[in-house]
């Protein structure tokens, strides 16, 4: 895969850096191409004719970027923040290692946009492309989300409030819960769900991180949103905008189902209803 691919070349680098820093790591993994930019291929970034993504150099003024091209047990352990950007769908194997890796106190910042607005150069059927239609239902269903999309709504950038700060949306889907874990905001654009020991903080859309951007109030955003998921992640040194901070209630995790039951999931299965 590209990702493992550049990692190894990019690795040494990237862990002399680490120990230089007391900036915490964020790991990532999507389709958006938050970290290598939208590369045709491995050549592009090493020639660097890639162009970078706009949020990349925002985020490292708070975090260092670990990516990630596949949620094993394994490549999990070592982190406590993930930002999914519109990944592809989850195996059965990464569905279960996600679930207990959050359960256990991971904190997870995931754009799943039904309906893509964003511009890529590469066209429909590109592997290249950020997925248009997130395909996420087995974990979501399982934390207590169902993800819905109107189709009658009118395309185009709207803001609504989060915690102060304008949130840009575009064709953005809805959350509707299905437990008593999850609390939806921003009429319904946003869910934050307490599951075990850690958090989900989950947005129905990705027009924020569109490639050709930032649309206006994207930055402001981002940071709104990484600063209500990620513990200290709006204290980090940095010159970037200033970081708002979310103050929400604990929600019990009663979602029905047990780490356990998780489990006990084939790597070829999906994910046993709540």
């Amino acid at each position: 895969m590209l990702a493992a691919a550049l990692l190894c070349g990019a690795m040494p680098v990237m862990a002399q850096e680490r120990e230089q820093s007391s900036v915490p790591q964020l790991a990532v993994m999507g389709t958006i191409p938050l970290v290598w930019g939208e590369a045709a291929g491995i050549e592009d970034i090493l020639s660097g004719a890639a162009e970078p993504h706009w949020a990349r150099s925002l985020i490292e003024q708070r975090a260092q970027l670990a990516p990630l091209d596949y949620l094993s047990a394994d490549a999990l352990a070592p982190h406590t923040m993930l930002l999914l950007a519109q990944p592809r769908g989850l195996t059965g194997e990464e569905n279960v290692a996600l679930d207990s890796w959050v359960r256990a106190g991971g904190r997870l910042l995931l754009f799943a946009d039904p309906m893509m607005t964003g511009e890529s150069r590469f066209g429909l059927g590109d592997r290249r492309r950020p997925q248009d239609t997130v395909l996420l239902s087995p974990i979501l269903n399982h934390w207590g989300l169902q993800l819905r999309f109107d189709d009658s709504q009118a395309e185009g950038v709207r803001h609504s409030g989060f915690d102060g700060t304008q949130v840009p949306v575009n064709l953005a889907g809805e959350f509707a819960a299905t437990g008593d874990g999850c609390t939806l905001e921003h009429h319904a654009v946003i869910a934050r769900c307490t599951l075990g020991e850690g958090e989900v903080l989950a947005i129905a859309d990705s027009a924020m991180l569109d490639f050709h951007g930032p649309i206006e109030g994207a930055p402001e955003a981002l940071f709104a949103l990484a600063a209500a998921i990620f513990p200290g992640f709006g204290d980090s040194a940095g010159n970037g905008p200033p970081i708002p901070h979310f103050v929400g209630e604990s929600q019990s995790d009663t979602d029905g189902v047990s780490p356990s039951t998780m489990d006990e999931v084939t790597i070829t299965g999906g994910i046993p209803p709540p």
